[in-house]
C-alpha cells in the first residue's frame, strides 16, 4: 500500500512544475516574438479520453491533434495495463 502523503506531495509537485513550465513558455514566447504579433499557438484540453483542441493555424492544430491522440492512446493503454495487472 502506497503512502498517500507521498502520492499527494508528488501530485502537488507535478502541478507546480506544470505551472512553472507554462509561465516560462509564455515569457519566452513574448520575448522571442517581441512586437511582431505573428505568434502561432495551439492547445488541448483532455477530459477523460476526449481531447478538445484549439489553435490559431492549421499546422499547429494538426501537431497538437497528433500529440493529444498519442497521449490519449497512452492513457488508455496504461489504464488497461493497470487494470489487468492489479485486479
Amino acid at each position: 500500500m502506497a503512502d498517500y502523503t507521498t502520492l499527494y506531495s508528488a501530485g502537488f509537485a507535478l502541478i507546480l512544475v506544470g505551472i512553472v513550465v507554462l509561465i516560462a513558455a509564455a515569457i519566452l514566447i513574448s520575448i522571442t516574438q517581441g512586437s511582431k504579433g505573428n505568434s502561432k499557438t495551439a492547445g488541448a484540453i483532455i477530459i477523460g479520453p476526449v481531447p478538445i483542441i484549439f489553435g490559431s493555424d492549421k499546422k499547429s492544430v494538426k501537431t497538437i491533434l497528433t500529440m493529444s491522440v498519442a497521449l490519449t492512446a497512452l492513457l488508455i493503454a496504461a489504464m488497461l495495463i493497470y487494470y489487468f495487472l492489479l485486479r
